[in-house]
């Protein structure tokens, strides 16, 4: 149930339509309050008689909230076309999945919540004024907190230029993504080494348990179900993690021990959507900004320096890991086996980062050197063999690729002189790398 109401939360935190919709609701509000103020009486004499309030009569009150109305949802209009535009261009440099992070971002909802908040107020302040022949009703504080409003409204027009401006500069977004990397990391890794996950004999007799459901596996709560099982004597290993498809009729999990009501359990513990994306889907987040690279890499685009960009976040990524611990999978309870979830290793993650990124800079030996660069200084941050070798492996590719496909000679040199700083600091730390150098 857990990871139902994760969804829930998650998707109220991306959704466009949640901050501007609450400032609609915070106008009409904030017009009602005022209109009780202004009807009491109760204001006091020094703001009444001062040059504080507005102090027109019906028909330049109508006029004046009648401008901003009309204002105020014109400007909107335009503000939503820009944003439409953004995404647009957003979508064909930088890739579809990337307007998530357009659509969620809090400076496009609060701009547009702004000039609908304050259309919503002038239309509820509006429908209250009367004129000498109606009655004659001049809220003069609601007026003049629209006047505020309106000159509130100009201001956020004034940042959201500018803040739409470097938010399409292709350097911002990689920045963004990244962030977006090192949140997920948080979830990702563990405190400590964990214990590794039994052997495949220890599922030799399991149950296969099947879902009906279609999706992608957004949120898991891996504590209830490891609870859950336990409590029942058995022991569960989920065939899919976060991020990945499930689908219908295909296996799902396996049980040690068959007990009834597991589907349901299963049902209740995972949350499935139509879309990829969660806090603890590290590798998604870093296949966003692989894309931004792929794409830039491609023939229409022709932008090595915004995949030379890319490297740089995903290098530095992986020297936040060094010396981090990743999770095993493995939950137990009481010293016996409840749950074990497929994990994000290292080798996989490396290879989300690097293989597209070098298959697609096949010929290009400014990328290939950038690749072998950011492997050398990530080699002499990790001090793990068994991930030094998977980043070896990544740079024998890169230089095999380069033997393959650059025909220039002193190109291929120079992508050999940096795979052999890469292995020279391998072999030497840092002092290799600066032999291998020259110097």
């Amino acid at each position: 149930m857990n990871a139902r109401i994760l969804k829930l939360i998650s998707q109220l935190r991306e959704t466009f339509w949640l901050v501007p919709g609450a400032m609609v609701l915070a106008g009409i509000l904030l017009a009602i309050v005022l209109l009780s103020v202004d009807r009491s009486g109760h204001l006091p004499v020094w703001l009444t008689n001062g040059n504080w309030l507005y102090k027109g009569g019906g028909t330049g009150a109508r006029t004046m909230l009648g401008a901003i109305a009309s204002s105020t949802i014109g400007v909107a209009g335009t503000v939503f076309s820009i944003t439409i535009a953004a995404l647009s261009l957003a979508a064909g440099q930088m890739g579809p999945r990337l307007l998530r992070s357009f659509t969620s971002d809090r400076g496009v909802q609060v701009t547009l919540g702004a000039f609908l908040g304050t259309f919503s107020y002038a239309l509820m302040v509006l429908r209250s004024v009367r004129t000498q022949a109606e009655g004659a009703f001049t809220p003069q504080l609601s007026l003049s907190f629209g006047i505020l409003l309106a000159f509130a409204c100009v201001a956020t027009l004034v940042y959201f230029v500018g803040h739409m401006a470097n938010r399409i500069n292709v350097d911002t977004v990689i920045e963004l993504v990244s962030e977006d990397i090192r949140v997920a990391m948080k979830y990702t890794v563990a405190d400590k080494a964990q214990a590794e996950s039994p052997p495949s004999a220890f599922w030799s007799n399991a149950v296969t348990i099947v879902d009906k459901r279609r999706g992608y596996l957004q949120q898991l709560d891996e504590d209830w179900l490891a609870d859950w099982a336990v409590k029942r004597g058995t022991a569960i290993r989920l065939l899919v993690r976060r991020g990945d498809y499930v689908f219908p009729g295909a296996p799902i999990a396996l049980m040690s021990i068959q007990v009834p009501e597991a589907e349901e359990a299963i049902l209740n513990a995972t949350a499935l959507g139509s879309t990829r994306g969660s806090a603890g889907d590290a590798e998604y987040a870093v296949r966003q900004l692989v894309e931004v690279a792929v794409r830039a890499l491609s023939p229409g685009i022709n932008d090595p320096q915004t995949a030379m960009s890319v490297l740089n976040r995903l290098g530095a990524t992986l020297c936040d890991l060094a010396g981090a611990h990743l999770p095993s999978g493995l939950t137990m309870r009481d010293d016996a086996v409840a749950l074990v979830v497929p994990s994000l290793t290292y080798g996989s993650l490396a290879g989300v980062m690097f293989h597209m990124i070098r298959q697609n800079a096949a010929g290009s030996t400014a990328v290939m050197i950038r690749v072998l660069d950011v492997l050398t200084r990530v080699i002499a941050c990790e001090n793990d063999e068994a991930r030094r070798k998977v980043l070896l492996h990544h740079a024998d590719l890169v230089w095999a690729d380069a033997q393959r496909d650059i025909g220039n000679a002193a190109d291929l040199a120079d992508v050999g002189r940096h795979h052999a700083m890469l292995r020279r600091t391998l072999a030497h730390g840092a002092l290799g790398a600066i032999g291998a150098r020259g110097l």
